[in-house]
């Protein structure tokens, strides 16, 4: 497991995931994925399909997920930068509603798990970011819900000071609380 580091988060299924990076004058090589080494870490799910997006500054979207076929996250950034959240949405689970952050960009080359049953989102830091991701099941656009980016009960952080507007998606603006959604896996 010397090439990748699963870092635990204060969240139970979360995790940061720090890759070796083989740099040299000529740029670098890295692994993001090896299946064998996540299934030995503990980590065994099956990816079926890989997302990405481009989104300029202030972009933010989430906090999204599927309510009958939820989707776990393998996500990183190629370029540029972004706070990526994920909030636990697991009715039984002692973190019920808490969320974990972490930067992830082109330059730190880390990457986040966000498990089933948890609600996902990002916003845009740098100019522009490229965000990739690997998901466990398929995205069903009839099956996605959503929470209020900025619920003031679940008290996401955002480091948003430097961004002088928020972008949302129709979509995204329409969202309610936790609280008044009752979501819950």
């Amino acid at each position: 497991m010397d090439k990748f580091t699963f870092n635990k988060t204060s969240i139970e299924g979360v995790y940061v995931i720090e890759t070796k990076v083989f740099d040299d004058e000529r740029g670098y090589f890295m692994e993001t994925y090896q299946k064998d080494v996540f299934d030995e870490a503990g980590l065994n799910f099956n990816f079926v399909q890989d997302n990405q997006s481009k989104s300029k500054k202030g972009v933010l979207r989430g906090l999204h997920f599927q309510y009958t076929q939820p989707q776990g996250k393998l996500v990183r950034v190629i370029s540029g930068e972004v706070f990526d959240v994920a909030v636990d949405l697991r009715r039984d689970s002692p973190t019920y509603g808490k969320w974990e952050g972490v930067i992830l960009s082109a330059e730190n080359k880390k990457q986040f798990y966000i498990p089933e049953g948890f609600a996902h989102g990002f916003v845009v830091l740098s100019d522009e970011a490229e965000f990739t991701y690997k998901c466990t099941d398929f995205y069903k656009p009839n099956d996605e819900g959503g929470i209020k980016w900025d619920d003031p009960e679940i008290g996401i952080d955002w480091p948003i000071d430097d961004i002088d507007e928020i972008i949302l998606s129709d979509k995204d603006k329409k969202w309610k609380s936790l609280k008044d959604s009752e979501v819950f896996f």
